[in-house]
């Protein structure tokens, strides 16, 4: 039965990921008459180059009918130099084998605890590989800096979308996946994000709150570090028992996947319906605009539809399953809204949400780690499915495809290892790491709220 659902789990998130690869490279390839009009203009002015995509030649076109922004594109851009990033002469090189290894890195950290991948990323395309630096190099409002941070963003995405589906279905595989959890979360999380931002764009900015934001994820961080002292472990007594057993039988040897996760009532039928409309909702609604007056009605309405058909069935249903012995049992309405509330929280400050699953699931939920990456891995897979495809085809944003090909490749490997890797780490060892990377991000977003200028990581 394991093996028939995981087969049927992994085509249609393998379809799924194919269409957005698919439309994100038809919606680039093309390009509209007066995207053709404008990139012969900068082609003419020698600031591109054959290998520069159309979409980043009307970019640069675009900047030189502004005579500050045309300033500052002739000063950074210099035709003499090689092309770099995305084909713009003088542009920073592109490092792909630094590239892979970076992406190993990001896909065994995510893969292992669920989250961060995104935060790694995005340290290594901004940071380390100097492409943030560039785009600030041409100022604020300049279409060149957009074009660059949109670019940066969804290659970010691509990244932690297929350590998260591979992180998914490895875990799975493994039986150290909580089907019905993650699909209720991914429920929440699918409809927060969409509604969320739809309901309130332009009404409420919460991205002057980051400081304190940053004092939340610290405070999240402390709380995970007082679960690995013995009196925090006292309150998770479930959680701890499903982790020592899972660490012996690993020890000795005689770890497998029927003796991980086992689901003994609560079935998927009704989940999977809400979540299926839920995502076709939001997918229908970030796709489908302006197809015809009133579409995004029908978006409202699928996405609305499926969470309360997620919450009428989870409400007075208990989902129960046991992983090694231990058995643990939750009501489904309880992620739905830790999905929500996390997705509108990250909505609110333009953060991703998967390093807040993690403590949702060890703390609410009382998971041990070694169900918390592949469950958390799903509800993030979701998200970034919905977001890639919605810059790449309805916003037609532009990545360096040799590049994100390499780095792929990396992620491949860095999230085949992770989850063989990660059952030879204690429990409380996984936490610690959780905690160490909660407490960078926690002073990151705390410095970049408070003191912006004392703190040199994007």
């Amino acid at each position: 039965m394991r093996k028939r659902i995981g087969i049927v789990f992994a085509v249609v998130l393998a379809a799924t990921v194919v269409l957005a690869l698919a439309g994100g490279a038809w919606a680039q390839a093309g390009g509209s008459a007066a995207q053709t009009v404008t990139a012969a203009v900068s082609s003419a002015a020698g600031l591109t180059t054959p290998e520069t995509p159309a979409k980043v030649k009307a970019a640069i076109a675009k900047s030189l009918t502004d005579p500050a922004q045309a300033k500052k594109t002739a000063a950074v851009i210099d035709p003499k130099k090689k092309p770099g990033f995305l084909g713009i002469p003088g542009a920073p090189p592109i490092p792909y084998i630094w590239g892979l290894l970076w992406a190993i890195w990001v896909g065994w950290i995510f893969s292992t605890v669920g989250a961060f991948g995104g935060i790694m990323a995005g340290v290594g395309h901004i940071t380390i590989f100097g492409l943030g630096d560039y785009a600030k190099s041409f100022g604020k409002g300049h279409p060149v800096n957009s074009l660059f941070t949109d670019s940066i963003r969804v290659s970010n995405q691509w990244l932690v979308g297929l350590s998260a589906l591979i992180s998914s279905f490895n875990y799975y595989r493994l039986g150290r996946l909580v089907l019905p959890l993650g699909l209720c979360l991914a429920i929440g999380s699918v409809a927060g994000s969409y509604l969320i931002p739809e309901l309130t764009a332009g009404k409420i900015n919460l991205k002057s709150y980051i400081g304190y934001f940053g004092l939340c994820v610290l405070l999240l961080g402390f709380i995970l570090l007082y679960e690995t002292t013995p009196r925090g472990q006292r309150s998770k007594k479930k959680a701890k028992a499903a982790a020592q057993a899972f660490e012996k039988q690993v020890a000795e040897g005689s770890a497998s996947a029927d003796k991980g996760v086992k689901i003994l009532e609560g079935g998927l039928g009704g989940t999977a319906l809400a979540f299926g409309l839920v995502l076709l909702g939001a997918l229908w609604g970030n796709l489908g605009k302006g197809l015809f007056a009133g579409a995004h009605y029908i978006s409202w309405g699928l996405v609305i539809a499926g969470v309360v058909i997620g919450l009428a069935i989870t409400a007075t249903k208990t989902i129960r399953f046991s992983f090694y012995g231990v058995e643990f049992s939750f009501k489904g309405y309880i992620p739905i809204f830790g999905g929500i509330l996390i997705a509108a929280l990250a909505s609110f400050l333009g953060v991703g949400g998967g390093f807040l699953f993690v403590p949702f699931l060890t703390s609410v939920a009382g998971l041990p780690m070694f169900l918390v990456a592949g469950t958390s891995a799903l509800a993030v897979l979701v998200g970034m499915i919905i977001s890639i495809s919605t810059y790449m085809v309805a916003k037609g944003v532009v990545v360096e495809w040799g590049f994100i090909g390499m780095e792929l490749i990396g992620i491949f490997i860095g999230s085949m290892i992770g989850p063989r890797t990660s059952k030879y780490i204690p429990d409380k060892w996984l936490k610690i790491l959780f905690v160490i990377l909660a407490f960078f991000v926690g002073v990151r977003y705390t410095m970049k709220g408070f003191a912006p200028q004392y703190w040199p990581l994007p």
